[in-house]
């Protein structure tokens, strides 16, 4: 994979030219794409910046993400061919930042469960996952050291989880959403893509301005931890649980403070009003696609936004009411058991074989509707090769802190895989 943070060392340090940098990602993409279908467009000759923190950083932006110099499509017919005259806010920050805005990468249509073309390169029998898949590959296979996706549900963790990559998704609202097709505002989250934690750390520490999400050049130290499972839901897969507990012994192997947290019952019920929320708003902004384009839906969008009709008032603003007091006593469960991070599962298991579905996102819902920053981090993978993660999770706003713990399990499972 290509390292965001070791390509600008190599400018920086002048045996690496931004052009240079480029020219690696469309040889990768040249190589890589005919068989992993993981870009919409791509820019043939794009303007490349000599200077800038993000010079020479090729980035993949996903399909439902305003960009000026190419098609803005959302996985839909409807859009086909679709032209916006502005990017959205974040592109326009990665431009400004240096960065080239190279490709479009392929998104479920209108970023919900309809899959796409797109195949995981580290197991192309096997789901990529949804709906940034086309990120997460792009990634994966080298064709790219960053990229945008979003999540709704789980659409950044699982597909970085499924593709053997970090997924970012940040604090709600610490990445503007301007210029992003909107499918629910109370979640859709943008999120990032990248080879290791420490490219995440730099690439949102830039795209925000704040220099203190970085990384520290010190001793992480150790963190503490709080492991959830998350016994509301349907239990997870051995391979799964297996990664976790791996995570645990190594934490504690170098001091780590760790301990089992049950959350209370209004995480829980929030839980459960998860799809409620999502649906309600989901109806109203695909209110003009579906009333004048229903036909040219996917299956499963279709009929979702079908049922979506039935969501009342009075339960949306009942589930908002609950999901407010949940993210009111989060920081208490923190507080209380006196943790940095929560430990948990960034998807139920391995990626599932075949591509009908594009996974389960049960294990993201929750922490989506919290708005809490989280990261996907590798962990190795099973007897047949496919990628596991687990999922570090901290308080809304804390950002620094979830990459800092992030970065202190990735560094735990390398030197434990190798």
């Amino acid at each position: 994979m290509l390292s965001l943070l070791s390509l600008r060392k190599q400018i920086d340090a002048g045996s690496l030219t931004p052009r240079e940098a480029i020219a690696l990602s469309t040889a990768a993409i040249a190589e890589h794409e005919p068989e992993i279908q993981a870009l919409v467009s791509r820019n043939p000759v794009p303007f490349v910046a000599e200077q800038g923190p993000l010079a020479g950083i090729a980035v993949g932006v996903k399909d439902i993400l305003d960009t000026a110099d190419l098609p803005t499509q959302m996985g839909s017919p409807i859009y086909e061919g679709w032209r916006p005259r502005a990017d959205a806010a974040a592109v326009a920050r990665l431009r400004r930042l240096g960065a080239v805005p190279l490709a479009k990468t392929t998104t479920t249509a209108f970023a919900f469960l309809d899959p796409t073309q797109t195949r995981n390169p580290r197991h192309p029998g096997h789901t990529p996952g949804g709906s940034s898949a086309g990120s997460a590959a792009a990634v994966s296979a080298g064709m790219l050291p960053l990229a945008l996706g979003t999540q709704t549900g789980g659409s950044v963790i699982r597909p970085a989880a499924y593709c053997g990559v970090v997924g970012m998704k940040p604090s709600f609202g610490l990445l503007p959403t301007v210029g992003m097709k909107c499918f629910s505002w109370t979640l859709d989250t943008l999120g990032l893509f990248t080879a290791g934690v420490a490219d995440a750390a730099l690439a949102l520490a830039q795209m925000t301005g704040r220099p203190g999400i970085d990384l520290p050049t010190t001793n992480p130290g150790t963190p503490r931890i709080g492991v959830v499972l998350q016994d509301f839901c349907a239990d997870a897969e051995p391979e799964a649980l297996d990664a976790l507990e791996r995570v645990r012994a190594a934490a504690e192997a170098i001091g780590s403070r760790v301990c089992d947290v049950v959350l209370p019952a209004v995480f829980a019920e929030a839980f459960g009003f998860h799809g409620t929320i999502q649906d309600f708003e989901a109806a109203q902004a695909l209110n003009w696609e579906y009333a004048t384009h229903r036909a040219n839906l996917g299956p499963l969008l279709r009929a979702h936004l079908d049922d979506a009709q039935n969501v009342s008032p009075n339960s949306y603003d009942a589930s908002l009411k609950v999901a407010g007091r949940a993210r009111r006593q989060l920081p208490d469960q923190f507080a209380e058991h006196d943790l940095d991070v929560i430990l948990t599962l960034s998807a139920p298991g391995p990626a599932p074989e075949g591509y009908a579905s594009t996974g389960d996102s049960r294990f993201n819902r929750l922490w989506t509707l919290m708005g809490v920053p989280c990261v996907t981090v590798p962990v190795g993978s099973t007897p047949t090769g496919l990628p596991l993660g687990v999922q570090v999770i901290a308080r809304h706003g804390d950002d620094a802190r979830a990459l800092k713990a992030a970065h202190c399990v990735e560094t735990l499972m390398r030197e434990q895989n190798h």
